[in-house]
């Protein structure tokens, strides 16, 4: 069960760096007010399906950036933040040849879960994705792991989750699941062969 952001995808494709790093330049938003107004009042309905992404979007933008429209803005996040972190990828598809099953665990909204699996095409290299918009609640509550174990069919000492957030690696082994924290000292592949016993 493998995060999504800060593990296997990290930024924008040509250097790495946050999506929103020439935000101002590009589309003229300022980066804090959209924090402010959208991703800190909005995001968390968001991203557990309570609300859906390009009317609450839209409603920020004519508030803030009234030229701007959402799909426009989406369009430009979700192209800057897809640079896939290739080592990773190429760990995920010698694992899978391996025999072992590999999920995409990841609070996401639906728009970007489908970005994720279709544009992006990660579902050629992944046997699923589980994200916190679909499951109603997101790492690290505790609903969010149960959905994942039902979703995969899998029982919590079954799973694996490797993670770029300590509070969501601390909540998925609460849950008794096997949880590792991703801080780029070790290869997923070294990992993988340290946890998953065939």
């Amino acid at each position: 069960m493998l995060d999504v952001d800060g593990v296997l995808v990290d930024g924008r494709p040509k250097d790495g760096l946050r999506w929103d790093h020439d935000l101002q330049k590009h589309m003229k938003i300022p980066t804090d007010v959209l924090v402010e107004e959208f991703f800190e009042a909005e995001w968390n309905d968001i991203v557990v399906g309570k609300k859906a992404l390009l009317p609450t979007l839209a409603g920020v933008l004519r508030r803030i950036a009234p030229t701007v429209e959402a799909n426009d803005l989406v369009a430009y996040w979700f192209k800057m933040d897809s640079r896939v972190v290739e080592p990773v990828l190429s760990d995920i598809r010698a694992a899978r040849r391996g025999g072992i099953s590999v999920y995409l665990a990841t609070n996401q909204e639906h728009m970007r879960a489908a970005y994720l699996m279709e544009v992006m095409r990660l579902s050629e290299d992944v046997d699923g994705i589980v994200y916190s918009a679909q499951a109603r609640s997101k790492k690290p509550q505790p609903e969010f792991f149960r959905f994942a174990e039902n979703a995969v069919g899998r029982r919590p000492h079954e799973l694996l989750l490797v993670d770029d957030t300590m509070p969501n690696v601390s909540a998925a082994q609460s849950e008794g699941w096997n949880a590792v924290h991703w801080d780029r000292t070790e290869e997923l592949r070294t990992i993988l062969q340290r946890h998953i016993k065939n």
